[in-house]
């Protein structure tokens, strides 16, 4: 399934992502940001992951995006943001979707046991984690296109 636009991994780069994500890592994880933030450096290297992420945020963009907007126009607004954002941006509110992609970010570093690996690629453990991207992508795309 292809992204919104291919011009997202462009304006919403690898960095910006790991910014965007640090406060909500954090936050579930309690840990501070500047640890999460390297967390996230670490394990967005993965492209498995990192394509899992860009497709979240793509969804959540696609939903934000109103019917009179183009796909250009909405990156546009991103790409004037993503800066200016990327280092306010809020943790996503707590949920059981949204540990399952801390759980997904943290087997890539090695911070969970990989018998959780297992549990995300069943049937229950897949679809909470694709809940969790799209809560995720959704509250990111919120975060970006907000004032």
């Amino acid at each position: 399934m292809p992204y919104l636009s291919k011009r997202l991994p462009h304006v919403v780069t690898r960095a910006d992502l790991a910014w965007l994500l640090a406060p909500s890592y954090a936050a579930a994880l309690s840990v501070d940001e500047e640890e999460a933030h390297e967390r996230l450096e670490r394990a967005l290297v993965q492209p498995a992951l990192l394509e899992e992420l860009y497709r979240g945020l793509s969804d959540g963009l696609a939903a934000a995006q109103g019917a009179r907007s183009t796909e250009d126009e909405l990156m546009d607004k991103v790409s004037a943001r993503v800066q200016r954002r990327r280092s306010r941006a809020r943790a996503a509110p707590a949920t059981a979707a949204l540990s399952a992609v801390m759980v997904r970010i943290n087997l890539e570093i090695g911070l969970a046991p990989e018998s959780m690996r297992e549990t995300l690629s069943g049937e229950k453990g897949r679809a909470l984690l694709d809940r969790g991207l799209r809560e995720l992508g959704g509250h990111l795309a919120r975060e970006l296109l907000r004032s």
